[in-house]
Order: C-alpha cells, then structure tokens, then sequence
C-alpha cells in the first residue's frame, strides 16, 4: 500500500468535490465554486480562418464552454489573431486555447491573441529521440535549467497578458528525461507537469490548470490521483484546478465508455473542474456526452468534508493497480473470484426474453443468471449481515442490496472494506433497477462509470447491468464496459485520437476501415494516431500502430517501433494487415453466424 499520508480524496466513501482556486479562462471561471466546464477542439486547418470559425462557432452553439485548436508552428499560431478576431465579431465570446507541442516559439505567438495556452511538458523544447542512458543529477539539472529558459519567457508573457495555461502532460509523450528516470508511469507523468509548475511558481504565475490524460483508463485513473496527492502534499496553495480526459478513447459505444470510466470515476471522486471527452468523431458530438458526464455532478448539492472512518480500511492501493483476492466459486457452471474471468450476469427475465437466440449471440451471451446464482445481498452498513457473511466458512458471491440510500461506488467500496476478500463480489451498474424503455446513452454512461471504476480498483468478480432495459444491449453493454477496463479482451482494442488541425488523414473514415478490416481480431491492441504527437508513447499500449507520418502517408508501428515508414495512404491498411500476419497475430474472419 501507498502511504497513509498520501491521499486524493478525504473520504473514499462519500462525495465531495475538490476545493481549488479559481483560473480564469477569457470570461469563464474554472475550479473554485464553478460548474465543471465542458471543452471540446476543432479539427479544421488552423490557417483556414473561415473553416475554423464555422467550427468555434458550431461547438460554441451546442454548448461547449472552451475550444481548443492546433498551433504546430508560429506561422499556424499567427492565424489565430484571424481566427479570434472574425469569433469576436460573431457576438461569440468562448475562450481559444492554443494546442502547443514542440514550439515554444508558437506558444509564444499563440499566448498573443487567445485566452489560454496549453503545453505538454513531455515535448515543449523536448526533441523525443528514446535515448536509453541514465541521468545524473547533475544532468538532470542541466536539463531542467534548459527547460527553465525555455518556458520562463512564455511564463512572463501568460503573466503580463493575463492568459491561462494548462500544463497538460500525456502518458504518450514523456520525454526522454523523464522516461529514463520515472518510466512511462503516473509518478513519471506528475514529475513531468510538477517540474513545469515549479517554474510556473517560482515567476509568481498561477493562472494553470493541470492534466494527465491517457488512453488506458487505470493508468489515467491513478495518475490524476496521484496528482492530486502530490499537490495536496505540497501545500494548501497547490490547490489549482484539474482538468479530465482520457486521450485515444476512439469512437462509438467504445469511445464514449472509456471516457465514462477514465472521467466519470474521477468526477465521483470529486476530482475534475473541466472535461473534454475525446471522440474520433465530427467534435460536435462530444458535447452532449460531456454534458452528460458533468450534469450530476454539477446538480450535487455541496456536501461539507467527512474525513474517512479511521476503522475502516480501504482495501485496495488506490495509486496501484491489484485485483482484490478473492475466492474461486463455480456457478451455473462457471468460476468466478481468484484470478478467473469476470462474468457476466443477467436476470432470469431478460434471460427468458433472449433464450431462442443465445445460441447466436456471439461474444455477448449471458453467462449466469442472477436468481440462480445464491448471490447473498446486503446492505454493507450493516454490521450485524456483514458479521454473518465474514463468520463463514465457505466463501460466497456477494453483492449490494437494492433499494439502498447509498451511491454505488461508495457502496460497492463499503463492501469490499467490510466483507472479508476471500468472498467475491458481484457488482451492479445501479440500485434502483428502472421500469419501462430506457435511454441507451443515458444508461451507458453511469454503468460504465459506475462499474468500470470499480474494476480500476481490483473490485468485482462479476457484473450486473440493469441501467439498460434492453436484454441484447445490456450485455453488450457489460462485455464493452468489461473490454474498456481492460479486465475481459474479447475483441480488437483499438487505441484511435480525436481529430484535430494535425491530422495527416481522414482519422474518422480511416478508423472505420481498420476496424473492418481488423474487428474480428480477438485480444490484439491497435493504435490509430493522426500525427506524431502522441504516436511512440502511446504505441506502448498497443500491439500495432498507424501513424500520420506525413500527408498521405503512413508509419506503421510494432509497438512503439516504427518499423514501415512513408506508406501510401491508399496502401496502408492491407500492410498493416501483412504485419499482423508477420507477427502470428493475425487470423481470417470467420464466416457470419447462421440466424437462428
């Protein structure tokens, strides 16, 4: 376990947000007593004006708060004085961000003509070139005097312009400095924004919000705590606001559950003052789902501090990753707990509903239903049914009652405190089992933050999803829900950004034609990036990678190798396919199943 002294937040059992300082953005405030803020970027050529107006515009419209776009070079930044001058003058006042990687000379032009600036400590004046060599302190100093030189100017002229910055570090995009001392951890993403923020500090600027985005949720889970740990451990004068998204969650229903968990299970916590939900979709559309994300958190009444139950211990590292060790059970013919395969669990109805075409079902079958499971429910406050559960012999799957007053991660965390781990635990998306037609998006986004936060902890052994009344989508929403936590590969994981004014090809239809030609690949990670920005890092997530390496052409990678280089666009996916075939991985579809 971590440190007793290091901690996120004061109550792992009940919600209260994070208190921070106030930034302002432009005209809008974020952190402090503010709403959380939803952020989107556009995607268009950031020297076509007119292109990016109509965007800011569009995504202004539909409700987002603070719009980011691309700066690559101080030619790019120079448009955006076309770019917010011609917003301006549509009567439309939302805060520009400027996206800076690489330059700090197009920061500096950028931080001239919009309201906030965000920098990436793992590239701002770092070149990436993974050279293995250790460090010595003194080098290291060396290194960050650089860095000190480099970023202190743009600093400054935040400072005189009264601009904003977000200090936005990707587990992607470390550099070398860090990677060789740190690793590509969360300690080594928080060193990375800490040593910008010193800077920041030591120049009296305070006008900053942090983040720490990745594209697998455990690993931005852990180091949006482990950031806030940090600052808390700081001092009460590092309270500055953060700012949420998980980077490359992809598209569709995948997309949108990624974000749920990696966002939504840091929102519960009460840690987040504004989220961007990262789409490889048109922008527009990642609104409505941040909206959602922010809505009941935004509707929470404030709630004074409860500090934790000293007797009640947490039963898991929340900083690193550790299934909780529970007992193996065979149910309905199935195990379950230890190191098994979480299953998936429906209700006899739904089971009835479905039962002429299970067959056929795929990948999505119901594995075990709930009223022939001997699942014990309790209410994990009481002490006299948690006694019982503890005092006996034999393990059995438990789970939280219905009906109960009680959030369901803190519920759920309640239980794995109380009940001994031996037991496994049977996790449901919602207490209050709804009655008639449900909303799928509506359903989707708690299961997904509810459940999938849990299975960040190492809490669950089997999941129950009731949030979505339909039985087919049910399942296949707790397949994907299971899929996105990493807990149950089942099918193709792809790893694919947003677009945005750097991408080198059509990200949304090039999306679609890997995951046609790739979907049926089960357990193989794939990586889609526009550009480079983020490509080598988060290629050590995936199996493979297709990276804009140029206009219309390709990189492909074998981790975070590039090992085919400058690929005709038109010829891309077919040798992405030979590579995956190169390396064993790669099996023929096989034929569409018969309906029943």
């Amino acid at each position: 376990m971590s440190s007793p002294d290091l901690r996120y937040c004061p109550d792992l059992l009940h919600y209260s947000r994070r208190e921070t300082r106030e930034v302002m953005v432009g005209n809008v405030g974020v952190g402090g007593k503010n709403p959380i803020r939803v952020q989107s970027m556009i995607t268009s050529d950031t020297r076509d004006t007119p292109a990016c107006v109509a965007e800011v515009l569009g995504l202004a419209e539909a409700g987002c708060e603070i719009v980011r776009i691309t700066a690559q070079t101080r030619i790019y930044a120079a448009n955006l004085e076309n770019i917010a001058r011609e917003v301006r003058a549509a009567g439309c006042n939302v805060p520009l961000v400027a996206d800076i990687h690489f330059k700090p000379d197009a920061a500096l032009e950028a931080a001239k003509w919009v309201e906030k600036v965000r920098v990436n400590p793992g590239n701002y004046a770092d070149k990436k070139k993974f050279e293995i060599r250790e460090y010595s302190d003194s080098q290291y100093a060396e290194e960050l005097e650089r860095i000190r030189e480099e970023f202190t100017p743009l600093v400054m002229l935040c400072k005189d312009l009264n601009r904003a910055m977000r200090i936005g570090t990707n587990h992607g995009s470390l550099s070398d400095r860090i990677m060789n001392r740190y690793g590509d951890t969360p300690l080594g993403m928080c060193e990375s924004a800490l040593e910008f923020a010193r800077l920041a500090r030591e120049n009296d600027y305070h006008n900053f919000v942090f983040s720490m985005k990745a594209s697998n949720p455990k690993v931005m889970i852990e180091a949006y705590r482990l950031l806030v740990a940090r600052l808390d451990a700081e001092g009460p004068d590092w309270n500055y606001p953060i700012h949420l998204g998980v980077t490359e969650a992809g598209d569709g229903e995948d997309g949108r559950i990624k974000s749920a968990i990696g966002i939504g299970s840091l929102l519960a916590d009460g840690i987040g003052d504004t989220i961007r939900v990262s789409l490889t979709e048109d922008a527009i559309y990642e609104i409505p789902v941040a909206q959602a994300l922010a809505k009941p958190f935004n509707e929470k009444a404030a709630v004074p501090v409860v500090k934790d139950n000293e007797e009640l211990v947490p039963s898991y590292d929340p900083f690193s990753y550790e299934r909780r060790a529970s007992s193996t059970l065979s149910v309905m013919g199935h195990e379950l707990g230890g190191e098994k395969t979480v299953r998936v669990f429906t209700t006899q109805e739904r089971w009835n509903a479905i039962a002429h075409k299970i067959a056929g079902m795929g990948d999505f079958k119901p594995e075990i239903i709930l009223e022939k499971s001997a699942v014990v429910e309790i209410d994990p406050r009481d002490e006299a049914a948690v006694s019982k559960i503890n005092a006996r012999i034999e393990p059995v799957l438990v789970t939280v009652r219905d009906g109960l007053d009680l959030e369901v991660i803190h519920a759920f965390r309640q239980l794995a405190f109380r009940v001994d781990p031996r037991h496994p635990v049977l996790l449901k998306d919602t207490l209050i089992p709804p009655t008639g037609d449900t909303d799928f998006i509506q359903a989707l986004l708690p299961a997904a933050r509810n459940i999938g936060s849990l299975l960040c902890d190492g809490i669950g052994d089997a999941i129950l999803v009731r949030g979505e009344t339909a039985p087919g989508q049910s399942l296949r929403l707790a397949y994907n829900i299971l899929q996105a936590a990493g807990t149950r590969i089942f099918k193709t994981d792809y790893v694919a950004c947003p677009s945005c004014g750097r991408t080198l090809f059509n990200l949304q239809h090039t999306t679609q034609k890997i995951r046609a030609a790739t979907g049926h690949l089960k357990g193989v990670r794939i990586a889609v990036m526009g550009c480079i920005v983020n490509g080598p890092g988060e290629m050590a997530d995936a199996d493979f990678g297709y990276v804009g390496g140029a206009p219309n052409k390709i990189n492909l990678y074998v981790g975070k190798t590039a090992v085919k280089f400058n690929i005709p666009e038109a010829e891309a996916v077919e040798r992405l396919i030979d590579l995956i075939r190169e390396h064993g991985k790669w099996v023929d579809a096989p034929e569409p199943a018969t309906a029943i």
